[in-house]
């Protein structure tokens, strides 16, 4: 969303075989100094309605609304956590365990010129892991998605698959390790995937 938007519109499929009732909260996201999630009831984003009833192989449009705009340079980051309310579904005599579905959505409010600003160094953590700790000293979220350490000679030394959101002035590390034998010590280049298919890189050094 931009702080002009005052509502966007969500779709909710339902794609089993049995009727959802689902629950919405909206809450405030932030991020500690460790990179963990901080997540805070707010009432300054609301989905109408709240209580989501789908019959089976059914969709509904639903409204994320932004009730109290905030002016502000920096982007603002919430989470929205929809639930399934399992007492609304028929008791099953032959259903020992019953899962409830929940899914949680990130939601940006973006204004214009907010930008990430993604720096990342290496250290040594075991002979074959390494760490990459990163930092966002930017305005908006960056959300690393693939690591790749190479040697000078462009040589796969290690790799990750994974990552995950940095939220701003946050810095958060991610250890992945070498499949065989030792990292190398000396001069290496680190390869960040992005969520949109970008790649940033940066001249790093492994420590002995």
């Amino acid at each position: 969303m931009a702080p002009r938007d005052r509502a966007v519109a969500i779709t909710v499929n339902n794609e089993g075989d049995d009727e959802l009732v689902m629950q919405a909260d909206v809450f405030a996201w932030k991020q500690k100094p460790s990179g963990e999630d901080e997540l805070t009831p707010t009432e300054d984003l609301i989905l109408s309605p709240p209580i989501l009833k789908l019959a089976p192989r059914a969709r509904q449009v639903v409204r994320l609304a932004l009730l109290r705009p905030r002016p502000t340079a920096e982007q603002l980051t919430y989470r929205l956590v929809v639930r399934e309310v399992p007492e609304a579904r028929p008791a099953d005599k032959n259903l020992q365990l019953q899962i409830a579905l929940a899914f949680s959505l990130p939601v940006f409010i973006t204004p214009p010129g907010a930008k990430r600003q993604l720096g990342c160094s290496i250290e040594r953590v075991a002979a074959d892991t390494v760490r990459a700790a990163c930092e966002n000293t930017g305005n908006a979220y960056v959300q690393p998605r693939e690591f790749v350490l190479t040697n000078s000679a462009g040589q796969k030394l290690a790799g990750r698959d994974s990552g995950g959101y940095i939220l701003p002035s946050i810095k958060r590390s991610f250890d992945f390790k070498r499949a065989e034998g030792r990292i190398p010590a000396g001069s290496a280049k680190l390869a960040v995937t992005l969520d949109d298919g970008s790649t940033q890189n940066f001249d790093v050094t492994v420590a002995e």
